[in-house]
């Protein structure tokens, strides 16, 4: 996937600032952090999103995201960790190749939720939990 950004930096030819490599993976930098730390974790083979991937391949990028996040809170001493995954474009994904985000966070960041929690219709549950389940 030449076009890919992802593909580029697993490939070589686009650099990064690699924070941990496995066989099936590649942690580095994001270049337009949210936080200090801010990385990305992704499978080394082009996979699009969350639905292309296959249950493996994508135990392999959450496995590795829990070890960049037990990284950086280890060596930036980060209060807590914001972990996303964003696949397709109505799901916020900007980079077509799949992809975590492992964020480091400290109280009063200023980072804040992407959407506001209030309680949901319990009508409207009970009906998407038919439609799902049926």
């Amino acid at each position: 996937m030449s076009e890919c950004i992802f593909c580029g930096i697993v490939g070589g030819e686009i650099p990064s600032r690699k924070v941990l490599e496995t066989d099936s993976c590649l942690a580095f930098l994001d270049i337009f952090p949210a936080n200090r730390g801010h990385t990305l974790v992704i499978p080394k083979r082009h996979v699009l999103d969350i639905h292309e991937a296959d249950a493996d391949t994508y135990a392999d990028v959450a496995a590795t995201a829990k070890k960049v996040a037990d990284i950086l809170q280890s060596k930036l001493n980060s209060e807590g960790t914001t972990i996303f995954q964003m696949s397709r474009e109505a799901g916020w994904q900007t980079v077509f190749h799949l992809h975590m985000h492992v964020i480091p966070r400290w109280s009063n960041d200023g980072l804040h939720k992407p959407w506001d929690i209030a309680p949901g219709n319990e009508a409207e549950l009970d009906q998407v939990l038919q439609q799902i389940t049926k």
